[in-house]
């Protein structure tokens, strides 16, 4: 990728200390004086396509080195812009940092589970940022400290244990670390007998982790050190030196992610080779690690699957047929061809099938039916008689948790809803008894019964009906004043369910309406619901938010002059979309991480991740595509009118959405708007896509932006 930078850094730099914006101006109070927002200058670049050129004046602030003083000091001018803005209303960001804070247990600790001879956990102690990684005996009940990611994390601005795995022998932990946020991962391998680290270290790598069975053999994915594609399979032999890994596996194709993971039983080492829309399964047995892997049906277009070892056999969740997902089973020893996959749970055009487990008498399936996430447990000798775990509320969420155990009846699951705290649970699949193990304690006054969910529909521009989950105070009046907070995603297929948020709280006990729209490119309504709102059909995502907002305007859910949207990285280009689309509906937009310069990041095979896309948002190489994409690229249709109210965050080290798009955006924003709204940018210069790493810090974040909402509202308090 070109790293295009002003010859004349000199020269950018003095106009950037200089630079003034005449046409209007954004203000906030610092002793007194009005503030103007940093203005980067413009430098001509040409972005060459097969279908014709575009200028980018603000090409320059990409920096892949992330080490340019030029830009970096207008990363850090747009922070000081940002602080001096912030500055105003600060009594009233620490009141809800404190507040956000005070809601949760500081000396919590995670359900165990148990796995051979130990219970596994994780706790965290009052007033620590990061979390311990813990196991208790179960011959004697002595704990066992496995991490302490607060001692790991010492003297470092970011760190991240992204995944760790306990050897077969139980005596070695592997895991993997991130001290960037950039998401490329050491490995490290700790004796649990010593408590020190080995020597063996790996680096740039994804974060997936798998042991064979003779504790010395683990597995891991090596990274392009230039696009972060996840690339090779490696396996490591303890005490070999890094460069002796060998590759058991290359991924040929660039629009494909690597995956790596044991399987359930601890009997295989599974690769997945991945993209939207196919998958490709290699299988190892973990007792023969220097035997081939076998492929348990070559990949082919538009033919997605996943697969569980079972008592010998394989059980497959696939499309094959099947849009919204069936399942199949396959003897060990006939893989190699679907031909051989046998029937075992239909296809239905009404259920969509998200997950299963299988345990030795029963099959776990998890599904979205009538859009809500629920369990149905079907008995193996007798399928007729499936059951579904039960909901009293309109609109929830059942998960599965950590269930590592195959030879069991009880299975372990999880609980929520907008208005009650993750709850876990175990049920006995055979007597339907079930047993509260945890629910998550939320401090202060908080009262599940003082809040009201509801599940509504808004209907879209072209009829579709769309989903929304409601949250607000019981006893607020629905006249048409309350103001609204609304959060979609709305891309990947991935579904934005109704979960409990305590963070939220701060803007619903203030007689905000809180709003979850379920907005196409999700799978909330089965797999039609993703295809209808990616590619070609992209725009259905922001028309959809824009419809959920006319809604509830207009039936008294919220004013018109309060409406409030957030999301973030894909979430962030639909904010970008909606405010070129329909600025007038909304007090302000929030952009988290967004992914807004969707045409050059498409043409851009170098920068990390993007071959991986194009089932996603389409190749503009191809002229459908490109006129597409460019037709509702926030970037690219910033317009001189009138913008809410935009506050827009990212990561220096971001490797999912990189900073120079929601920079150049800005920047662009600047010159363009005609309003005196507010338009604020900060840059995490320590992190990633998933911001601060320290859970305090996180909530912090969360004050911050409620702060800046309840500010332009007038509330103080």
């Amino acid at each position: 990728m070109h790293n295009n930078l002003p010859k004349s850094k000199n020269l950018l730099s003095a106009l950037l200390i200089a630079g003034s914006i005449t046409s209007f101006f954004v203000n906030s109070t610092l002793a007194g004086e009005t503030q103007v927002p940093p203005l980067a200058v413009q430098q001509p670049y040409t972005i060459s396509s097969p279908h014709g050129d575009r200028q980018d004046p603000y090409y320059w602030l990409r920096d892949d080195s992330r080490t340019s003083p030029t830009v970096l000091d207008y990363l850090h001018r747009e922070n000081d812009y940002f602080t001096a803005y912030a500055d105003a209303y600060q009594p009233l960001t620490e009141k809800l940092t404190d507040e956000i804070i005070s809601r949760i247990k500081q000396d919590d600790s995670s359900v165990p589970y148990t796995q051979g001879d130990y219970s596994y956990y994780s706790r965290y102690e009052t007033s620590k940022e990061y979390p311990i990684y813990a196991r208790q005996s179960l011959k004697d009940g002595t704990e066992q400290i496995m991490l302490d990611v607060n001692k790991l994390a010492e003297g470092k601005d970011y760190y991240r244990v992204a995944n760790w795995l306990v050897s077969p022998d139980q005596n070695l932990l592997a895991y993997l670390e991130d001290s960037s946020g950039r998401r490329q991962y050491t490995l490290k391998v700790r004796d649990l007998r010593t408590g020190q680290d080995l020597a063996d270290q790996l680096t740039g790598l994804s974060g997936s982790l798998a042991w064979a069975a003779d504790n010395q053999t683990l597995y891991v994915i090596q990274n392009d050190p230039v696009t972060l594609l996840s690339t090779t399979v490696l396996q490591h032999k303890l005490g070999n030196k890094p460069a002796d890994a060998k590759a058991v596996y290359q991924e040929p194709d660039n629009s494909f992610y690597l995956s790596l993971a044991n399987s359930r039983d601890k009997q295989y080492v599974v690769i997945t080779s991945e993209s939207t829309v196919s998958t490709e399964i290699r299988v190892q047995p973990t007792d023969k690690p220097a035997s081939s892997f076998t492929v348990l049906a070559p990949r082919q277009r538009d033919f997605q699957y996943e697969a569980e070892h079972h008592q010998g056999r394989w059980i497959v969740k696939t499309d094959w047929q099947a849009p919204n997902f069936r399942l199949m089973t396959v003897a060990a020893d006939k893989l190699g061809d679907r031909n051989n996959w046998q029937p075992l749970l239909a296809h239905d055009k009404q259920v969509f099938i998200e997950d299963f487990l299988a345990f030795d008498n029963y099959l776990a399936i998890s599904e979205r039916s009538e859009g809500l996430r629920r369990i149905r447990i079907m008995p193996w000798q007798a399928p007729d008689k499936a059951f579904y775990v039960a909901s009293d509320e309109p609109a929830y969420v059942t998960r599965f948790e950590k269930n590592p155990e195959q030879n069991t009846d009880w299975l372990r699951y999880s609980y929520t809803s907008l208005t009650t705290p993750e709850t876990i649970y175990t049920l006995n699949m055979k007597t339907g008894d079930k047993q509260l193990l945890k629910q998550t304690e939320v401090l202060g006054d908080f009262d599940s019964a003082n809040y009201v969910t509801e599940r509504v529909w808004a209907t879209a521009a072209d009829g579709v009906k769309i989903p929304v989950s409601l949250l607000y105070r019981k006893g607020l009046a629905l006249d048409g004043t309350a103001p609204l907070y609304q959060y979609a995603y709305g891309s990947y297929g991935s579904s934005s369910d109704p979960s409990f948020r305590s963070t939220v709280f701060s803007l619903v006990d203030r007689g905000f309406v809180y709003a979850i729209a379920h907005i196409r490119g999700g799978q909330e309504m089965g797999r039609h619901w993703y295809e209808d709102g990616k590619l070609l059909q992209k725009v259905n995502t922001f028309t959809d938010f824009i419809a959920v907002t006319d809604h509830l305007v207009a039936n008294n859910y919220a004013a018109k002059d309060k409406v409030f949207g957030m999301g973030g990285s894909a979430g962030g280009l639909l904010m970008g979309a909606v405010a070129n689309m329909a600025p007038e509906k909304y007090r302000a937009l929030i952009a988290h991480v967004p992914f807004v310069d969707v045409v050059t990041t498409m043409l851009d095979e170098t920068i990390p991740l993007t071959t991986n896309e194009f089932d996603e948002w389409g190749n503009p190489k191809q002229k459908a595509y490109y006129d597409y994409m460019l037709s509702y690229s926030p970037y690219d249709q910033v317009s001189r009118q009138a913008y809410p109210a935009l506050y827009v965050t990212t990561g220096l080290y971001d490797s999912q959405v990189q900073y120079f798009e929601p920079a150049k955006w800005v920047a662009k924003l600047r010159t363009h708007k005609t309003d005196q709204n507010p338009l604020l940018f900060k840059t995490n210069i320590e992190a990633g896509h998933g911001g601060k790493s320290g859970r305090f810090s996180r909530l912090a974040e969360y004050a911050q932006e409620y702060a800046f909402i309840l500010n332009l509202l007038g509330i103080e308090k």
